[in-house]
């Protein structure tokens, strides 16, 4: 099951991290927030690929980084949340700074990510 939860942890951060960079285009990386699960991405999927083929990097470097994105992901929650707070009339305007502001529950994606990565450490390895 390792090398499996590690092989998907490289293949949904490759995607996640490029949609990610769009839509933090969009919003002109105007908070430096905004780059960190872009920084993050390229080292998580390095890390999986890895641990596809290395025991000890599955166990030592992929979830140290998921680890990382989770908790970038739980941060963005905070960020997103206080992105839509900060439009003009914030939560008492709902229709629109819900669906035009920054989406609160995309940096879950990290979280789930991350978790995956994370479980990867602690699962049997399959053998070939």
């Amino acid at each position: 099951m390792q090398r499996t939860l590690s092989a998907a942890t490289a293949a949904a951060a490759l995607p996640l991290g490029l949609e990610i960079y769009f839509e933090h285009y969009r919003g002109s990386f105007g908070d430096k927030w905004m780059w960190t699960p872009i920084v993050l991405t390229p080292p998580l999927a390095l890390a999986g690929v890895a641990g596809v083929f290395s025991e000890r990097a599955a166990r030592r470097w992929l979830p140290a980084v998921s680890a990382l994105y989770a908790l970038d992901g739980l941060i963005g929650v905070v960020t997103h949340i206080r992105g839509v707070r900060r439009k003009p009339g914030g939560f008492k305007e709902p229709l629109y700074n819900l669906v035009m502001g920054p989406p609160l529950l995309a940096p879950g994606s990290l979280v789930m990510v991350g978790a995956i990565g994370l479980l990867a450490a602690v699962v049997e390895r399959e053998r070939p």
